[in-house]
């Protein structure tokens, strides 16, 4: 919890666009209205818009419909907007003494600086702070939160880093995911360390393979400008689902330390089996679905993949030969994000019936069905020997998830870098992505392959996993049979 005696300021950089509106604005709010925030807490727009204070306070409320009046009006109060942009030195210098000059004797002027800006504005929003004495923590700490994504590539990444280097310390840098702020993400560590049934089994030796999904059913919609230059690996893979994959992989930290836990995750992305074009080619499928060149901002002729699966290796004793395949799309035929731990089936079937049973499946669902689902074979009743597939299931109580901004933005206030990317997390994810980028950019390898909306992706996707396996999905035993 915030010390009350803090003065935190969130200063909210780009404060205009649509992620502050959206995100930002109602995870404030309702760190607010639960009374998890300081009394003497302030958030402060910044942006290039002609807003007054109450415009801005207008602009928020307008993400947050059906909001009580008396709610509102106490955070209102917090809430300030000043003009100018991010880049700018001299801007930022006012703003610097107009948030001091605002301290009461004694206080602590911590500050956390949020970069809700286009990617392109981060060298020179974090050159411009520094120059403007935005950084100096002679009052108090400074926190400087980076969207995603952090560079384009391992080459645009170590820059970054480097850059961010120069006029930050390590631990003042919060390389923000939003996948690592939900619950259920946050519970594959408490799933895997609080309960010692699992550890036993969680390797090469029980474990035939590791599937991670997160689709979604909508296309790139008003995204498309951005999205062509993106696509999904640098959208969705080197980020939320390698850090899936290092969660699930990981060795148990040595203590609940932000550093011990992103420790461990880190030696696991560097254990990712190195990966040259070849391999990517011959190892990954990417597809389009039909209608993404006619959407607004794309280019007619684009090659970007809209799906994605690619298998990986861990080369280490616990997972050697485990594959892990990791599949991403947009417009598919529903949104959910999971994983799916299938284990080994027995050495030998004593029933003579061995095939009419699945092998036991642990999946751990993260949206919209949030949960975990472990699946065993079980007699059913009668004269005969039939096996059947049943599941226990663990479900989390509907409408008390939190929205993951919310953890993510009071971690960083308190100063909890747990949840937060570390340089050499985003690295090595990139080290991984990069060339399944360049096989897939520059080689045109694999072929790209076209798909409907509403459907499940390309279908040699299957492929990857293996001969007799097939994608799973927890909720639906029809598509868990293959597509």
């Amino acid at each position: 919890m915030v010390d009350q005696s803090q003065k935190p300021t969130v200063v909210i950089l780009g404060a205009s666009g649509d992620l502050t509106q959206r995100k930002l604005g109602p995870a404030l709010f309702h760190l607010s209205k639960s009374g998890v925030l300081p009394d003497h807490c302030s958030v402060v727009g910044v942006a290039r818009s002609n807003f007054s204070n109450e415009d801005f306070r207008a602009f928020l409320r307008s993400g947050l419909p059906n909001q009580d009046d008396s709610d509102w009006n106490e955070f209102a109060g917090k809430v300030s907007y000043f003009s100018g942009s991010s880049t700018d030195t001299e801007v930022l210098h006012r703003l610097d003494v107009e948030i001091a000059s605002g301290c009461r004797d004694g206080d602590q002027d911590n500050r956390i600086y949020y970069l809700a800006l286009k990617p392109s504005l981060y060298p020179d929003t974090l050159i411009a702070l520094a120059e403007s004495g935005s950084l100096d923590e002679t009052t108090g700490s400074r926190r400087v939160v980076i969207e995603k994504p952090f560079g384009t590539d391992l080459e645009s990444a170590q820059e970054l880093n480097s850059l961010a280097h120069t006029v930050l310390n390590e631990d003042q840098i919060y390389r923000i995911d939003h996948y690592l702020g939900k619950d259920t993400v946050q519970n594959i560590l408490v799933f895997r360390f609080a309960n010692a049934i699992f550890e036993p089994i969680w390797n090469r030796n029980y474990i035939d393979h590791v599937q991670i999904s997160v689709l979604e059913d909508l296309g790139v919609e008003s995204r498309g400008a951005y999205y062509d230059t993106s696509g999904v690996l640098r959208d969705m893979v080197q980020s939320h689902l390698m850090q899936l994959l290092a969660l699930i992989a990981m060795e148990p930290p040595a203590s609940s330390t932000p550093d011990a836990l992103r420790d461990e995750k880190a030696k696991v992305l560097s254990a990712v089996h190195s990966v040259d074009a070849e391999y990517a080619a011959n190892n990954s499928v990417r597809g389009q679905y039909a209608g993404y060149l006619d959407e607004d901002g794309v280019d007619p002729a684009s090659q970007t993949a809209t799906f994605g699966a690619i298998k990986l290796l861990v080369d280490t004793w616990r997972w050697q030969g485990v594959p892990f395949v990791l599949r991403s799309g947009k417009s598919l035929e529903r949104k959910t994000s999971e994983i799916a731990i299938e284990f080994k089936r027995p050495p030998q079937s004593i029933f003579g019936v061995g095939d009419q049973a699945r092998p036991n499946r642990l999946i751990i669902s993260l949206q919209p069905d949030e949960g975990v689902h472990l699946e065993f074979v079980n007699k059913s009743p009668g004269s005969n020997t039939k096996l059947t597939t049943e599941s226990l299931e663990f479900h989390f109580p509907k409408g008390e998830i939190r929205d993951a901004y919310e953890r993510l933005l009071l971690d960083a206030i308190i100063g909890d870098a747990t949840h937060f990317n570390r340089s050499d997390e985003i690295e090595s994810s990139w080290r991984i992505v990069d060339p399944f980028i360049t096989a897939w950019v520059d080689d045109g390898n694999p072929k790209l392959k076209s798909y409907e909306p509403g459907s499940m992706g390309p279908v040699d996707s299957a492929l990857l996993l293996g001969e007799g396996r097939n994608w799973i999905l927890g909720d639906d035993d029809t598509l868990s049979e293959g597509l």
